[in-house]
């Protein structure tokens, strides 16, 4: 940590950061209100009005929290369908040069159930089994839609929090479109193309197969004549056979528009399966800044928004710095963890400078490393430049904690803010219960059916997660997915079930869903877990925005907490530590905790 290259960087970063944050905000304001001007209204207002017509939508008509939630639940049920569809009989579908097989139900129940929610986990490796098609159609669509669902909800509870005696909170079919088409998809395209500039490829040419330098031998699983793998006596191992090795197969495809909103949308799905590590999808060090940066560009303008919303632009910056000061805090507890190495490996000879690069790319080195994985979990994108498998205990932990959090550090584009604000009318609450008076937040009385609809998200988040893991942990079918064994295994088997359910993406790398002999215990139980984790998160939220809508505003008094300032950052800081460290820590301890503790003791796993 003693580098100031390092250093500069991370300046630079926080710098560019706060530069987007308010412009992009005040952008904002205007794309989520129906009536609103911006400067791209000369192109997209006539498409935009075209597509109410075609849908038959009435923009100016609000709806309800229950007429928002059904429209939402209907979008998502029909993508999801659709998506699902696609995969599974992609081998009957365009733009299949590799003539890749339709995907197995439950690896399209998985895929679809992921891109609907904006997690992007993947079991499967992107070049070795998607078509152009599935990828362009049922994948990168997803990745606009998904996003656009949640700065939607996001919208919805801060004119929940803004409005007074209402019984409205938008119209989520105007809000989605007007997101996709004024933000996402504009963004995205400039994106797209200077990603082309750094060197990501777009072509729709077959995969190129060249000669290797030196042909190598490595072991594969054996396979039948229906190209079923064949197992050992003990009906389990799989059976090993000698294949040489004197040809590479490179990549092509249709790769920097899938990227530019993979990032921009917090999404994450690799087109590769080393996802930002691989050099098409991230080949120069500007690149890889300018996807961080990217990532957190949104979230971080949508506490812009929600200042300028309710009519208190320094509530919306002191959200933004109890997520800042989260993220700092993260980033360098995980960067100090990578950079001080293993310990085990300094007894073999390896320098104590040159830290844990097991894992990373070369070209980024530890800090972009560290950098990249506590932003990718702290939002809910879950693109990775670095195998987080391979971070040490310590390291490791960081990535899983902010993901426990809810991704609220930032978080992802909609889920972040109003996963925070949970976390607000919690603080709040407790807040008021120091004082001993009613708590209000924002001039509205926070009352019993708020708390509820709080503690359910809450509950939902952590029974889920734990639920998922213990039963996992305790099953055959769970334990025969580990690539490790003892706390490392278990972390492996917390990771997975915390990125589905906080619908985040990333993995331990370590951890198979898709095994070869099909068993679909994983891919089925992670599906499940990112639909609990997306759709019984939002809808308490969106109860929650119209119960807040229809609410009096109350004149503040000498007992209202005030939601600016040092102390109500500090309280709010305190409140998401507490809730993750009380829910999760006895989970850690019993995964990287004790790993650490065991790696200081000369045992890896």
């Amino acid at each position: 940590m003693n580098n100031p290259n390092s250093w500069f960087q991370f300046a630079l970063y926080v710098g560019a950061l706060l530069l987007v944050t308010k412009p992009l905000g005040l952008y904002l304001l205007q794309v989520l209100d129906p009536k609103g001007k911006t400067w791209l209204d000369p192109v997209v207002r006539p498409i935009e009005r075209l597509t109410y017509r075609i849908c038959g939508i009435d923009p100016a008509k609000e709806q309800n929290w229950i007429g928002y939630t059904v429209a939402m639940l209907l979008f998502s049920l029909v993508s999801l369908l659709f998506t699902y569809f696609i995969l599974r009989y992609q081998d009957h579908l365009p733009l299949n040069p590799q003539n890749f097989p339709g995907l197995s139900p439950h690896l399209a129940f998985n895929t679809a159930a992921s891109f609907t929610t904006n997690t992007n986990w993947q079991s499967y490796g992107g070049e070795s089994t998607m078509s152009y098609f599935s990828q362009m159609v049922a994948l990168t669509i997803h990745n606009f839609m998904s996003a656009a669902v949640g700065i939607a909800i996001a919208a919805a509870l801060v004119r929940g929090i803004a409005r007074q005696t209402a019984q409205t909170i938008g119209n989520f079919w105007a809000d989605t479109v007007r997101v996709t088409y004024y933000l996402l998809v504009p963004v995205s395209f400039v994106f797209a193309l200077f990603l082309v500039s750094q060197g990501i490829i777009q072509n729709f040419k077959p995969y190129t197969v060249a000669k290797t330098y030196e042909p190598y031998t490595v072991q594969v699983p054996k396979t039948d004549d229906k190209g079923q793998p064949v197992l050992a006596a003990d009906g389990k191992t799989p059976v090993l056979v000698d294949q040489v090795v004197d040809t590479q197969t490179i990549v092509q495809g249709p790769m920097a528009s899938q990227i530019a909103i993979k990032m921009l949308g917090t999404n994450g799905g690799g087109y590769a399966n080393a996802n930002a590590a691989h050099p098409f999808e991230n080949p120069t060090a500007l690149s890889n800044f300018l996807q961080m940066l990217s990532i957190f560009a949104i979230p971080s303008a949508l506490t812009f928004y929600l200042g300028r919303m309710v009519k208190n632009p320094r509530h919306g910056w002191a959200v933004w710095g109890a997520m800042f000061a989260l993220f700092v805090a993260g980033t360098l507890v995980c960067w100090q963890a990578e950079a001080r190495g293993n310990p085990i490996h300094q007894k073999l000879g390896v320098a104590a400078a040159d830290g844990n690069m097991e894992g990373k790319e070369v070209r980024f080195g530890i800090f972009n490393s560290a950098l990249f994985a506590t932003i990718t979990t702290d939002a809910s994108c879950g693109a990775v430049n670095a195998m987080h498998d391979s971070f040490t205990p310590i390291g490791g932990l960081v990535p899983l904690f902010n993901i426990q959090t809810g991704e609220v550090i930032f978080g992802g584009v909609g889920a972040g803010l109003y996963g925070m604000l949970i976390f607000v009318i919690l603080a709040v609450f407790i807040a008021g219960l120091m004082v001993g008076r009613t708590p209000e937040y924002l001039g509205k009385k926070i009352q019993a059916y708020d708390v509820k609809l709080v503690m359910l998200v809450l509950i939902v988040l952590s029974a889920t997660i734990l639920g998922g893991t213990a039963w996992a942990s305790i099953s055959d079918w769970g334990q025969a997915g580990l690539n490790n064994s003892g706390p490392h295994g278990f972390s492996e088997i917390l990771y997975a079930y915390s990125s589905a359910v906080g619908n985040n993406g990333s993995a331990f790398a370590g951890l198979t869903a898709n095994p070869a002999d099909g068993n679909p215990h994983w891919d089925t139980t992670l599906g499940i877990a990112m639909l609990i984790g997306r759709f019984l998160m939002i809808i308490p939220i969106l109860a929650l925005a119209g119960n807040l809508a229809s609410k009096k505003l109350v004149p503040a008094s000498a007992g209202t907490f005030k939601v600016e300032g040092l102390t109500f950052v500090v309280l709010l800081v305190g409140t998401v530590v507490l809730v993750g460290a009380l829910t999760f820590l006895p989970a850690l301890a019993m995964g990287p905790v004790v790993e650490h503790y065991l790696m200081g003791a000369g045992t890896l796993f």
